[in-house]
């Protein structure tokens, strides 16, 4: 390691240990902010809220270091080239490319950790993170329910709500495991909860209960326009669990392959489970994975079947009947294909996210280094201001992306690396840019305020 290459990776080190400082900082205060309520009036002891801090410091710092990355590079840079130093280089014949290669270098180290640190740290504090505020939770007499994720805090359930406005649930899917071994899938388009002295009441509104007994023999559909279900919680003390369940932020990589391969093995059943009911009712019917098209296959038939035998016949009225809950059925089943398919795309994101963030670093690092080297000696608080509004862009692009490949309209991989395509892009075209020594920017006006305001001090 030559000796410019350490002191280009010296120079890295200290601001971005220090702006990863006050970014944790800043960052923590504000989700403190919002979680006080939490708190209060808990009676919670010193040792749990700190445990309750350190659990969630794990995503704030997962966001933070990218961030901090950029900081480091712009001010690194910045500081070189205020002083002359990257000129000097320059002139020297050493090209721009081997002055950028430490910081590439402090790029991918800190992706690699972080990519580590996503996939191993990350999940388990995730997960604990979660439990500890559901036991937190736990101690009030109302339940707090989350949308987008699943909820465990109640025996024998799992529930997730796809939205929610005021007091009404939307897009409700319900998994009920009974102590008999029979599975109950509930969903409804919307509901509402109301917390009782020994329970909680969820009133839901058209749906449809799936019932599997526990030979996987019986199965039984129900399609109901208001339905209520009584879940009694004894405990609403806090105690502490230890739950199996995770969600997708909680997982590890190779957890959540496994969950879309079981998501991908259920939908491939369902699609099995359809072409053998259709060919037992349309014996000549073709085998399609195709709501509208399956539709109209049993329109034919029924319309032929008629013309044969006559409206009026018995024959007839029994198998229109039977291909009417057919056609109620198959609704069912690709409703709850839909279903899985936008957990496979949630899942998705979640793995791709796990390394689109990390690598964000290293994007960072190609649009700080040209940046610094721009905008010179531009202080902590223009640094900052850069960091901000590239990161802002960065977290919007992420943040959109995501809720369209939730909904299915996105593939979750050009959704989670989208953003760092198009920063890359920029970053690399900044960098060649760079190279040729084009100035790109003008931050001069900068440096006319803190020259004006440094002349009126005087």
């Amino acid at each position: 390691m030559s000796l410019l290459f350490r002191y280009i990776l010296k120079e890295h080190l200290y601001p971005f240990f220090i702006s990863l400082f006050v970014l944790l900082f800043v960052l923590l205060t504000n989700f403190l902010l919002k979680a006080i309520d939490k708190f209060l009036g808990k009676g919670l002891s010193f040792f749990v809220m700190i445990e309750y801090i350190l659990l969630n410091l794990a995503w704030i710092l997962a966001l933070a270091v990218p961030m901090a990355v950029l900081i480091a590079t712009l001010m690194a840079f910045g500081r070189m080239s205020g002083d002359n130093e990257i000129s000097a280089l320059r002139t020297s014949g050493i090209s721009y490319l081997r002055i950028l290669f430490p910081s590439l270098f402090f790029g991918v180290i800190i992706t690699v950790i972080m990519i580590w640190f996503n996939n191993v740290i990350l999940p388990e504090t995730n997960h604990h993170a979660r439990l500890l505020s559901g036991d937190i939770t736990r101690k009030r007499p109302d339940l707090d329910f989350e949308v987008g994720y699943f909820i465990d805090v109640l025996p024998e359930y799992r529930i997730m709500f796809g939205g929610r406005e005021k007091d009404i649930f939307k897009d409700i899917l319900i998994f009920n495991y009974q102590k008999n071994g029979n599975q109950r899938t509930i969903t409804a388009n919307t509901g509402e909860i109301e917390t009782v002295f020994n329970g909680v009441i969820m009133r839901l509104y058209n749906g449809v209960i799936h019932e599997l007994s526990y030979n996987l023999e019986d199965y039984r559909e129900i399609h109901f326009k208001s339905y209520n279900v009584l879940v009694p919680v004894d405990n609403l003390s806090l105690n502490r669990r230890d739950s199996k369940i995770r969600s997708d932020r909680e997982m590890t990589g190779k957890m959540i392959k496994n969950k879309i391969n079981d998501y991908e093995i259920k939908i491939s059943d369902i699609f099995k489970r359809i072409n053998k009911r259709i060919k037992k009712e349309i014996p000549d019917s073709i085998s399609v994975n195709n709501l509208p098209f399956i539709n109209s296959q049993i329109v034919k038939f029924s319309a032929s079947l008629r013309d044969s035998l006559g409206e009026d016949n018995t024959k007839y009225i029994r198998t229109k009947r039977r291909l009417k809950n057919l056609k109620n059925g198959l609704n069912s089943d690709f409703k709850l294909i839909s279903t899985y398919e936008k957990y496979i795309s949630k899942y998705k994101v979640e793995l791709y996210k796990k390394y689109s963030i990390p690598f964000a670093s290293l994007v960072f690092v190609l649009i700080g280094a040209s940046l610094g080297i721009i905008t010179r000696k531009g202080g902590f608080a223009m640094n900052i201001a850069l960091s901000l509004g590239f990161f802002v862009f960065y977290w919007a692009f992420l943040i959109t992306g995501e809720e369209f490949a939730d909904r299915g309209e996105l593939s979750p991989f050009i959704a989670m690396w989208m953003p760092n395509i198009v920063l890359g892009i920029l970053g690399i075209y900044l960098c060649i840019q760079t190279a040729k020594e084009q100035k790109l920017i003008n931050f001069d006006f900068f440096k006319y305020i803190q020259y004006d305001k440094k002349m009126r001090n005087d």
